[in-house]
């Protein structure tokens, strides 16, 4: 069997935790010798390298948010020009309903509300309590992660929710990170333990009826990731009978119940095939548990770029919208985000946006040339 390495330093920075060593799902040995075993004997790959056994060892562990550290810094994640605040309006906003309650009465999902700078009963909370609490990600690898180098949240989800705090609070580091499972996102919202989830969220009709979405600020599409030896060549016949990881709660996963050409996606008894993170799938895939995982292909990208013995097959097989997401009813609260992501378009090819994209995207994700436009109601 292969041996990963893994150290108390991944304890102490999350890639594994205390409850996994209490749990016996990593003993105190292997991270005192720096070490755990890959049960299929399985070479690991790419960037985190080792640390991709760490979370192996925990692919169910992470089922519960996390809160995370404020924020302690400003870093470069985003672009000093996108931290304009904008102008607010003489009005004040006045919560209302922020989305179709009927399946029926929803056509255009990504339009949103018209933006405005004004101050409202959610921003009034958010400001009282001083800081924006946040859902993101912390293991999607050019979107929310946790740089190795230096522990700090970054990504290009992170740069928005920088601008946002900004905005809000006059400071971008004014931030309450919350790392939450994909399958969460909207409880976490429900609940009151989040004010906006910012985590490649993709905007559909089943979502806006549970919660409030800001206009769309990038678009994505389904893809599958397979090893570059597979005869998998994207979303068609070849996955019959091929294993297929996704995220729980994912439009991956809705994707394949719609259309599976013969996947083997669903859980059993015996094997788990969903996931809490995508990060858990991009691992089950080089230990040889999964053939083939399906998920946007932003995230897919990240996952390329971690593993250069993975790659993306076919072309994207859907057209979806990332949106900031928030509690049903917080109007002033989706307008004033709205607001930003107008200050953050502008500009052309200096626009906040297209910073934030040549910064963390444009590597893996060429030939964008700018945000989705806005669609408002």
């Amino acid at each position: 069997m292969t041996r990963g390495r893994v150290n108390e330093g991944h304890v102490r920075k999350g890639r594994v935790s205390e409850g996994q060593v209490r749990k016996g799902r990593v003993s105190r040995g292997q991270v005192r010798r720096g070490s755990v075993l890959n049960p299929k004997g399985g070479r690991l790959h790419g960037w985190g390298g080792v640390t991709a056994m760490a979370a192996a060892c925990a692919l169910t562990a992470a089922a519960t948010m996390i809160p995370l550290a404020l924020s302690g810094g400003s870093g470069d994640g985003t672009p000093s020009a996108g931290q304009r605040v904008a102008q607010a309006a003489p009005a004040r906003s006045t919560p209302g309903k922020a989305a179709p309650g009927k399946a029926e009465s929803c056509t255009d999902p990504e339009a949103s509300l018209t933006p405005s700078g004004a101050d409202g009963p959610t921003i009034d909370r958010i400001k009282k309590a001083g800081h924006l609490v946040v859902g993101v990600d912390q293991n999607s690898y050019r979107w929310g992660y946790r740089d190795p180098a230096n522990d700090r949240l970054d990504g290009f989800d992170i740069a928005l929710v920088r601008a946002i705090a900004k905005n809000i609070l006059g400071s971008e580091d004014k931030v309450t990170y919350r790392a939450i499972p994909t399958n969460q996102r909207i409880e976490a919202l429900q609940e009151n333990k989040v004010d906006i989830v910012v985590r490649t969220m993709t905007i559909n009709c089943e979502r806006v009826r549970q919660v409030a979405f800001s206009t769309a600020y990038f678009q994505a599409g389904q893809q599958v990731l397979a090893p570059k030896g597979s005869t998998i060549t994207g979303y068609n016949d070849t996955l019959n009978g091929k294993k297929v990881c996704t995220a729980t709660g994912s439009t991956a996963y809705d994707a394949l119940k719609a259309k599976s050409y013969g996947a083997v996606f669903a859980d059993t008894p015996t094997e788990q095939r969903t996931v809490p993170n995508q990060l858990d799938c991009l691992v089950k895939l080089q230990l040889g548990l999964v053939d083939a995982v399906v998920t946007d292909n932003a995230l897919a990208a990240g996952q390329a770029a971690q593993d250069p013995a993975v790659d993306l097959k076919g072309g994207p097989f859907t057209t979806e919208y990332y949106g900031v997401a928030t509690k049903l009813g917080n109007d002033d609260l989706v307008r004033r985000i709205n607001q930003v992501l107008v200050d953050y378009r502008s500009g052309g090819a200096e626009s906040p946006w297209m910073k934030a994209y040549r910064k963390w995207l444009s590597a893996d994700l060429k030939g964008i040339t700018g945000p989705p436009a806005p669609k408002y109601r």
